[in-house]
């Protein structure tokens, strides 16, 4: 049966990607790592990095982390983890059909949410005052993979990550990084409006006319649509700039789209509700291991930074059960009763 296969080894799978479009990334070209180490006999460069993501124990974390909807109801809302799945899904299909790394942007979108707090982005806003300029999950997933859990990825992987997020200057250096740009808003845009539909907060009826009309109702069809426009906006002739972007109409009704989002899901009068609450929490666990730096793990301790990042890195990498169990248990309170379903920002 020996001639049944045939190996494919790592200068196999090299070679295969010279095929790739002329603005692929080529593992055999990396920028490398922060430590050079011996090749893999059978993998490249990114997928090393993928599989090394993917045991990461931030990675695990992320299945306890929120999306939206925190202590939700129901099973089948989407968490932090099945958010990076779709993300990863939808990435690798606009690398297939543009013709880029694929492998590339797989890992990008695996580790891009890594860096998240407790509770969403309403982390990023508890945690702003304690870091100069303003603390952000994307350089916090950097400081997971060089630092916390010290991956040794390669320069393209932990740029992508860097600048998964639009509010990042400068964008992502390879187009597979741009795939993921698209790919983290088309997921969290399109599988949180039908979070919120199940949840009762909206109806699809709701939703702009425009969206419903180019992009479909949010779901599986509104996933593809908006993958269709990346794809023909990126290899349409009126792209002469050579980067991944969406078709013109289809962009804008996205931001149509991600604007109504904001007004009647992320910012509303429900997710205002418990805003605060969770800020409360965060903020209370920060000042508290401040005081008592003795009980921040060995495990999950950075010993030659400051004594505020320390103790940021040991509250964000916390899930949102075990921030809640911690504060309830320092302080005695009932934070995690006062927690019903919360809607946070993507």
């Amino acid at each position: 049966m020996s001639g049944a296969f045939r190996l494919a080894d790592r200068a196999a799978r090299e070679r295969a990607e010279e095929q790739l479009a002329l603005a692929a990334a080529r593992s055999a070209r990396t920028r490398g790592r922060a430590r050079p180490e011996p090749e893999d006999q059978l993998r490249t460069a990114y997928e090393r990095d993928r599989d090394r993501i993917l045991h990461a124990k931030a990675f695990r974390r992320l299945k306890h982390k929120t999306q939206v909807f925190l202590h939700p109801d129901g099973d089948h809302f989407v968490t932090r983890l099945t958010h990076t799945l779709q993300v990863t899904q939808v990435a690798r299909s606009l690398a297939t059909a543009l013709s880029l790394n694929e492998t590339l942007a797989e890992a990008i979108a695996l580790a891009h949410d890594v860096g998240h707090s407790p509770f969403g982005h309403i982390g990023e806003e508890a945690l702003d005052p304690y870091v100069a300029g303003g603390w952000h999950h994307a350089a916090q997933g950097v400081r997971i993979v060089e630092v916390l859990e010290d991956l040794n990825l390669t320069w393209e992987v932990r740029d992508g990550v860097r600048a998964h997020s639009w509010k990042i200057t400068p964008p992502p250096s390879t187009r597979e990084g741009e795939c993921v740009r698209y790919a983290d808003r088309i997921g969290y845009l399109s599988h949180d409006a039908l979070d919120a539909v199940r949840a009762g907060v909206l109806r699809v009826g709701d939703l702009p006319a425009r969206t419903r009309t180019v992009f479909g109702d949010p779901g599986s069809a509104m996933v593809g649509s908006m993958i269709d426009a990346v794809v023909a906006g990126t290899l349409s002739p009126a792209n002469t700039g050579g980067a991944v972007v969406m078709a013109p109409d289809a962009l804008e009704a996205m931001a149509e789209l991600r604007a109504f989002m904001f007004a009647r899901v992320y910012e509303s009068d429900t997710a205002a509700g418990q805003k605060n609450v969770a800020i409360d929490v965060i903020r209370r666990l920060v000042d508290h291991h401040l005081a008592h730096p003795e009980l921040i793990p060995a495990s999950y301790r950075d010993t030659e930074a400051d004594a505020v990042t320390q103790v940021v890195d040991y509250v964000t990498g916390m899930t949102d059960r075990f921030a809640l169990a911690t504060h309830d248990r320092l302080f005695d309170d009932t934070a995690s009763l006062r927690m019903r379903p919360l809607l946070v920002t993507p």
